[in-house]
């Protein structure tokens, strides 16, 4: 831990999430801004596994940022808090997480891909939460780098507020700068790793050539202020202050989305681009209010000393010999050490010591956060993430944070029994420090199921539960949740009779079974006539079926969608009873199904892949493999989105298969569509699955 560092006001802080497609640069780029604060004494490399920001072994390892982490750059006396989050879908949670407790978002993308699936999605997710955001263009120094191309894939494709502040001078190899086009001034690079440019007014050429992007940028500023605007067009020399007032407004405001260029790896634009985001970014107290509830009602929280305190806590981690890591955002009030905060999510209390403000893998003590700052603190008892603190009595409550729903599940079984004891708390602990992550015991399929958000991220999750809490775990293909139904109807008896001394049982029924519409279930009709079953036991003859048709009759599945109907039977007046009758209406089912034509039911899975048009081909194709019905296909932007209707047990490890087909451009993802039927030659195989585990 790292020595004590100086408080910084609400004013003189900015809280910046940076989000994107993976690899276009995000971890590169606040590896850049703290180096050229003096933050770091290098600067990391991803690719040589000491980022800043990707510390832990798994990020170390795979060479991609998989948490959420937080570090810092002081510039002018402001500091950025940057929150690095991962560009890869399977770690969309931690993207929301960020951008849930900052002020104004980075989306960075490389000037050669453009924008990707996952600029797009994480792009919706900073949409939703009608968050304040800038574009930093990178990689500008590779080959191939389009700014201009780019440029119209943003504003096709994101938003159609995109302007330009930055305007790359070359590319590729022959890049050299840029020129602001607020103050036309051209910055031309040093050389060196920090970024460093000189400064001069752009060349008549360079001019000329971005001055259509600087029109555009100045009459959209301008536009939000009459005075600015009348200036404008009666050719008068704009207040640069106040045009920098209203820029900064309409950026807040959404209006405008300005866009920036250079290159994460050589700090090409880095500095420019810091300063830019202390003049233009709002600050906490400048930012929209935030919301909470309490007893009474929603509460609009100012972000003062003076108000109520309200921290949400927006990630847990835990490090060996430290216990559990608790990030934090102050929204409103001043947190000191050794201050007691109500937790009226948990109805607990918690006693805050040893606060930080976290850099990478380090953490700095202070002896207090202000409104607005983002901190860490150690060894909260019953806090997680997503939870409120706040002063005892208030009751404030942000309500969480709305994850992303997991979609993809996995069966695991422990390797020794040793593991066997620990796997339900091991588990446990990834759910603490990731909630996209979940798992538990299904009893119909007789498994432990862990669910998330993509293969990468429960592969990753599982290395994690491994390297932390010792816990090694073998994976499976979760059995498939099949059903059986009829398709006729059939009808019969069911008698059971006992006698061995005393009472006897007797129980005697016959029914009629019916197929019913899919997601009908069990529907029981007494249609008893004269009193030939007593009234109180035709129930029982009802759940007696009802018993019976959750093992079905082909293969041990629970038989749905029918309907059964009690029409005669009989009874003795001593030796019948509820238990006797449970077991005549079981056995009316045995022997009333099998005649119906029992079939078996797969759940049919609704997939959405979005993928580049030149994979259409592969996609269509493995998807008909797969058993697939596509339904339609529509365009989005330079992408297109196919839906299909695919078997559930066709989809087992589907997200690696899209990843080889289409050389990771591709994502999808899935939801429950409907059972049904399965083909013959399906059927067959999974009866004779079926019968094989019963004998084993």
């Amino acid at each position: 831990m790292a020595s004590a560092a100086s408080e910084y006001q609400t004013r003189n802080l900015r809280n910046v999430v940076l989000f994107g497609h993976g690899g276009a640069g995000k971890t590169t780029l606040v590896d850049s801004m703290c180096y050229i604060a003096g933050g770091t004494t290098r600067k990391g490399d991803v690719q040589k596994g000491n980022a800043l920001t990707d510390f832990t072994p798994e990020e170390t390892g795979h060479k991609i940022s998989i948490n959420l982490a937080v570090a810092h750059a002081v510039r002018n006396g402001v500091r950025i808090n940057l929150i690095d989050t991962p560009g890869y879908l399977d770690f969309l949670g931690e993207v929301v997480a960020g951008i849930r407790v900052a002020d104004a978002g980075i989306c960075v993308i490389d000037a050669i891909s453009g924008v990707e699936v996952g600029t797009e999605k994480t792009w919706t997710a900073a949409d939703a939460a009608g968050l304040p955001r800038a574009v930093f263009v990178s990689m500008m120094d590779r080959d191939n780098a389009d700014f201009r191309s780019t440029l119209g894939q943003i504003r096709d494709e994101l938003t159609s507020a995109a302007m330009p502040v930055h305007a790359p001078i070359g590319a590729g190899a022959d890049f050299s700068g840029f020129v602001d086009l607020l103050t036309m001034k051209a910055h031309t690079l040093k050389g060196g790793d920090k970024g460093a440019a000189t400064v001069a007014d752009a060349p008549a050429d360079v001019a000329s050539e971005v001055e259509d992007l600087r029109e555009e940028l100045i009459e959209a500023i301008v536009s939000g202020d009459d005075d600015l605007l009348e200036a404008y067009f009666e050719g008068e020399e704009l207040d640069p202050g106040r045009l920098g007032e209203v820029f900064a407004e309409a950026i807040r405001t959404g209006d405008i989305v300005p866009v920036f260029c250079g290159s994460c790896q050589t700090s090409a634009g880095v500095p420019a681009l810091m300063d830019r985001i202390v003049e233009l970014f709002p600050s906490p107290d400048r930012a929209a209010p935030r919301t909470a509830r309490d007893g009474s009602g929603e509460v609009s929280l100012e972000p003062g000393a003076g108000s109520p305190t309200a921290a949400l806590i927006f990630k847990t981690t835990s490090e060996p010999h430290v216990g559990d890591l608790s990030y934090f955002r102050v929204f409103s009030g001043r947190i000191t050490n050794g201050v007691t905060l109500a937790n009226p999510d948990r109805s607990a209390s918690e006693r805050i010591a040893h606060i930080a403000i976290p850099h990478g893998s380090q953490r700095i003590d202070v002896d207090a956060l202000n409104p607005g700052d983002i901190g860490v603190v150690t060894k909260l008892k019953d806090t997680h993430t997503g939870d409120t603190l706040c002063d005892d009595g208030s009751q404030l409550s942000f309500g969480g944070i709305e994850w992303p729903v997991p979609d993809l599940s996995l069966a695991v079984t422990a390797c020794t029994r040793a593991d066997e004891d620990k796997i339900g708390s091991g588990l446990a602990k990834l759910h603490e420090e990731d909630p996209t992550f979940s798992s538990g015991y299904d009893p119909e399929r007789g498994q432990t199921i862990i669910r998330g958000l993509g293969e990468i991220h429960l592969n990753i999750s599982l290395e994690k539960m491994t390297r932390k809490y010792g816990v090694n775990v073998d994976t499976h293909q979760p059995n498939i949740a099949y059903r059986e139904t009829i398709t006729r109807t059939a009808e019969g008896q069911g008698r059971h009779k006992k006698q061995s001394g005393g009472r006897g049982q007797f129980g005697d029924c016959h029914i009629r079974l019916s197929p019913l519409p899919r997601g009908e279930g069990y529907q029981f009709v007494d249609k008893i006539k004269g009193g030939v079953i007593p009234t109180k036991f035709v129930p029982a003859v009802g759940k007696g079926i009802g018993l019976a048709s959750g093992k079905g009759v082909l293969a041990g599945y629970p038989l749905v969608d029918f309907q059964a109907e009690c029409y005669d039977g009989s009874h003795h007046s001593v030796d019948s009873s509820d238990i006797a009758f449970q077991i005549a209406g079981s056995i009316a089912f045995q022997k009333v199904a099998r005649d119906a034509n029992p079939v078996i039911l797969e759940p049919i899975m609704e997939v959405e892949v979005e993928t580049p048009e030149e994979y259409m081909g592969e996609v269509m194709g493995d998807l008909n493999q797969r058993r697939g019905r596509v339904l339609g296909m529509d365009s989005k932007g330079r992408r297109q989105v196919v839906k299909a209707h695919v078997p559930q047990s066709e989809l087992y490890k589907y997200s690696a298969a899209l990843r080889s087909l289409t050389h990771g451009k591709a994502t999808h993802t899935r939801s429950l569509a409907a059972y049904e039927q399965v083909p013959p030659h399906v059927q067959e195989r999974v009866i004779a699955e079926s019968q094989r585990d019963d004998n084993e």
